[in-house]
């Protein structure tokens, strides 16, 4: 009964639990332990001196704030646009997850599935797009963006933000490692190649869109160098500049800058903790991809 998946999985519990109470087991894990700390308190300090008083903040130092007060997130909403930040933030990432994951999808199935003249020039392409850095382009990319008058303008943040190519490799591996019989069937009952993209392949990759739409989301979101070259008013600023504008303008006010990066990060946060899974696996497809 070697092979009987219940002895295997209580045989591995076993081993596990062996491990976990060994020196090494015991160590290894206290080891984890304090990493995990030394990265969380950052995180934790913010949050607990964003509900300090100003005053407080330079006066008193402890893991815990003696009078909690929420008055730095109430200065953030109301004597800043963080409405209109978080709005502006919204629309762009939104704007660029959809753009990105379906042009990336049509260009990974054309590319895996379709032949066609300089089919190969394209891939090898978007294979050497990662020799070169998105940042060495922004100088282009405001030369152009100011050529055509688009600055300060929602479609001036999203289209350079539109180039992904790891989102086209994934794609295209992924159709690669489909049946050919599948497009074969389709197209013998006179489905034409957008019909099988989108009835056939693109619903058996629903998980791969999901963790790629996550991903793309936040890094769109957490995006700060080209929309802080864009954005030339204030209205138009993402949360990420505006956090850095709303700096500049409280000076030494420890508590309601951090206030303001709280409620800026907390959209990506909510996202990694409700999809966690799926952003795992984006970011394992894109590692073995760079890889």
């Amino acid at each position: 009964m070697s092979g009987d998946p219940t002895t295997r999985d209580t045989s591995q519990s076993t081993a596990l639990s062996h491990l976990t109470r060994s020196p090494a087991g015991i160590l290894l894990t206290l080891l984890t332990l304090i990493c995990a700390a030394i990265w969380f308190f950052p995180i934790y300090w913010a949050i607990i001196t964003s509900l300090r008083s100003d005053q407080a903040t330079v006066q008193e130092f402890g893991m815990l704030p003696t009078e909690p007060t929420l008055s730095g997130y109430i200065f953030a909403i109301v004597n800043s646009e963080l409405p209109i930040w978080y709005l502006n933030s919204t629309i762009v990432s939104v704007s660029v997850t959809v753009l990105v994951v379906f042009m990336s999808a049509c260009t990974g199935f054309a590319i895996s599935q379709l032949r066609f003249p300089g089919r190969m020039v394209l891939w090898w392409t978007i294979l050497t797009s990662f020799m070169v850095p998105i940042t060495a382009l922004i100088v282009n990319h405001f030369i152009i963006i100011a050529g055509v008058k688009l600055l300060n303008t929602h479609i001036g943040m999203i289209l350079p933000m539109l180039l992904s190519p790891v989102t086209v490799i994934v794609y295209k591996q992924f159709f690669d490692g489909l049946p050919k019989e599948f497009r074969e069937a389709a197209v013998m009952d006179g489905a034409t190649e957008l019909q099988v993209f989108l009835r056939v392949f693109l619903p058996m990759n629903w998980g791969v869109t999901t963790a790629l739409a996550i991903i793309t989301f936040i890094g769109a979101w957490n995006s700060f160098l080209w929309p802080f070259l864009v954005a030339q008013d204030e209205k138009m600023m993402t949360v990420t500049v505006g956090v850095s504008a709303v700096q500049d303008a409280y000076g030494v006010a420890y508590g309601r800058v951090l206030a303001g990066a709280v409620l800026a990060s907390l959209p990506v946060a909510l996202a990694y903790l409700f999809f966690q899974r799926r952003v795992t696996q984006a970011i394992t497809l894109s590692a073995g991809i760079k890889g």
